[in-house]
């Protein structure tokens, strides 16, 4: 190959670089940033399993517990009854959280067991929260009780009648633009946005992999991406304060290398400019939450509101959005 056409490549190679970074750093110039969703530093898990007292996940107590702690979103999971109510459980099987191993789905509402009375803290091995409150309640009770407090709703089924049912009362309530879809599979993500596509919506898993191919290819700047949040756990608690089901991910070598592709300081602010806030999970000590803000997140979710509180308050830096 003749020279002037090596240069040509590396003319076209060079600039073709330079163009993407600067815009990496400069993405307001291509992408409007949007403002119409809820500003989230202070998320709690489950509602957040506990606090200045302990209480147990998934119930009014323990989100009443993290809005007095001025979270700015909860996180939960949705399921529904045999009799089609729409309840607030992270699990469909209710062995872990009553004792009892029975399906939400083959129960009516009224004949669903009540939690234990001490459940254990999955992020906070060897922890465990207990509370008054051991009723699992409606997610129209949670939109009736806390009418303007953002929610992060999980679908984990691919239920169409459960989806259009979360619509139905995100709609009822108003609640269109601080209530966030959220799932990890495509499938079921596509199936909420046409149930309510006004809603803001998280990455899935697919999503999240494209999102890491364009920015390590130099092609995100010049894509457009309609989700308004990244949700992804930070890597360093593998294996120290969360054991992953995955022989995988159990390697240390998988987890630091997964760790070290995720976890770019570059790339969050890439995103914050364009309105999109990155949420990592599920942290539960000081240093964690240190460690999160300085990758860049704009948020961190946890089960200890009360903890999270405390360390925004006395870290000023953190705590600005």
């Amino acid at each position: 190959m003749s020279s002037p056409v090596w240069l040509y490549l590396l003319s076209a190679v060079g600039g073709y670089g330079a163009m993407s970074l600067y815009l990496l750093k400069n993405p307001q110039i291509l992408h409007k940033k949007r403002r119409r969703v809820p500003h989230c530093r202070h998320i709690s898990h489950r509602g957040g399993n506990t606090g200045a007292g302990e209480r147990i996940e998934n119930t009014i107590e323990a989100f009443r517990n993290a809005v007095d702690q001025k979270t700015d979103l909860l996180e939960i999971d949705c399921h529904l009854t045999k009799d089609r109510q729409v309840v607030v459980s992270h699990d469909e099987n209710l062995l872990r959280q009553t004792g009892q191993d029975s399906n939400i789905s083959d129960l009516n509402y009224l004949e669903l067991p009540r939690y234990k009375e001490r459940l254990e803290v999955l992020f906070s091995p060897g922890s465990y929260s207990t509370g008054t409150d051991v009723q699992i309640p409606l997610l129209e009770e949670v939109f009736q009780r806390f009418p303007d407090v953002p929610i992060n709703i999980e679908i984990k089924e691919d239920n169409e009648v459960l989806i259009k049912k979360v619509a139905a009362l995100v709609k009822k309530y108003q609640r269109d633009h601080i209530t966030i879809w959220a799932s990890a599979n495509d499938h079921i993500m596509d199936k909420c946005r046409v149930e309510n596509p006004e809603m803001p919506f998280i990455f899935t898993v697919k999503r999240g992999i494209i999102l890491l191919a364009l920015f390590y290819s130099g092609l995100l700047p010049f894509v457009s991406l309609p989700e308004s949040f990244v949700e992804t756990i930070m890597p360093s608690i593998y294996n120290r304060t969360y054991i992953s089901e995955s022989k995988v991910l159990q390697n240390k070598f998988v987890s630091t290398l997964f760790g070290w592709l995720t976890m770019r300081k570059s790339l969050f602010q890439h995103l914050e400019a364009r309105g999109i806030q990155v949420i990592l999970w599920v942290l539960n000590q000081d240093s964690d939450f240190q460690k999160a803000f300085e990758y860049g997140a704009t948020g961190v979710m946890t089960d200890y509101p009360t903890k999270l509180r405390r360390f925004l308050d006395s870290h000023p830096s953190y705590a600005r959005s």
